[in-house]
């Protein structure tokens, strides 16, 4: 069994952890604003000073946090992982962050003489818990391999995309196509719904069809039946948008129905609800309409 580091225990790294820790791997974290989670701190994991420790105690170290800035503070800030390194060591980061910035990452920590797999994820808390992530790797093949078996206890759909970086571009991909489809769901229901239609029984009808899809089966249901409880945030949505309207900009590359689905999350944002889960984008068409889909 692996000694692993894992830093970011929150809403997703917290269930990924633990399915490492149940399968025998010895887990380290770094001391940070909110406790580890008791299921594992009475499973053995062991809270050290900071990334730098966790480096040093691990052979295998995963990230698992919110955005671009925090990836880079924990590699290279004070006590950062990099300074705790020592060659033959790989570093996993299933953060969704920038594709540019990740191959820049990985450069200085291979100059470490380790490696680096940025392996994003999908799924959402569901799929974290259930360990039924789909897994988008770039990396060398050789990494991917080693850590192959410890991806598979947290994920079902684990695939090598490319080289590093090219699981983000996979990660933001994905991001659009879950949000355009979550806004087209969002419009679909509100259609039917002021139209006079019970937009439960749309979507049972819908769920036959070619329209069906999982967001059509999930996030319709929590659209109508109101429960938006975060599985995944606004907040995190409008930042893997953000990346791909940013990419998209470097690329000279237009993507106008993703700026208008971010446009719909910012009105969320703006009415308070960031940190509502991203199925309540149809809140905003509802507002638009003012009906609501319920």
């Amino acid at each position: 069994m692996a000694h692993t580091g894992f830093i970011g225990l929150g809403i997703m790294g917290t269930p990924m952890a633990l399915h490492l820790q149940k399968a025998g791997h010895y887990l380290y974290t770094n001391r940070f604003i909110n406790q580890p989670a008791k299921a594992l701190t009475d499973g053995g994991l062991k809270v050290l000073d900071n990334p730098k420790a966790v480096a040093e105690a691990a052979d295998i170290i995963f990230l698992m946090l919110p955005d671009t800035p925090d990836v880079e503070a924990v590699l290279f800030g004070e006590g950062g992982l990099v300074e705790g390194l020592s060659p033959g060591k790989l570093v996993v980061d299933m953060s969704s962050i920038a594709p540019i910035e990740t191959r820049q990452f990985a450069e200085k920590v291979r100059a470490a003489g380790c490696d680096y797999l940025d392996a994003p994820v999908s799924g959402g808390e569901v799929g974290a818990r259930n360990a039924t992530l789909t897994i988008m790797v770039g990396g060398n093949e050789a990494s991917f391999e080693r850590v192959r078996p410890m991806f598979e206890l947290m994920g079902k759909n684990v695939t090598l995309v490319g080289d590093v970086g090219d699981g983000q571009v996979t990660k933001v991909a994905n991001q659009i196509i879950v949000g355009l489809t979550i806004e087209a769901v969002s419009e679909a229901l509100v259609f039917a719904s002021k139209a006079g239609a019970d937009p439960g029984r749309v979507r049972e009808a819908l769920m036959g069809g070619f329209a069906s899809s999982k967001i059509l089966e999930v996030h319709g249901e929590r659209m109508i039946n109101r429960t938006f409880d975060p599985g995944f945030r606004i907040s995190l949505h409008q930042k893997d948008l953000n990346l791909a309207l940013q990419g998209a900009r470097q690329l000279g590359v237009a993507l106008p129905n993703t700026a208008a689905t971010q446009s719909l999350f910012s009105a969320c944002a703006a009415n308070g609800d960031s940190d509502l889960d991203h199925s309540a984008l149809v809140t905003a068409l509802e507002r638009m309409a003012n009906h609501p889909v319920a």
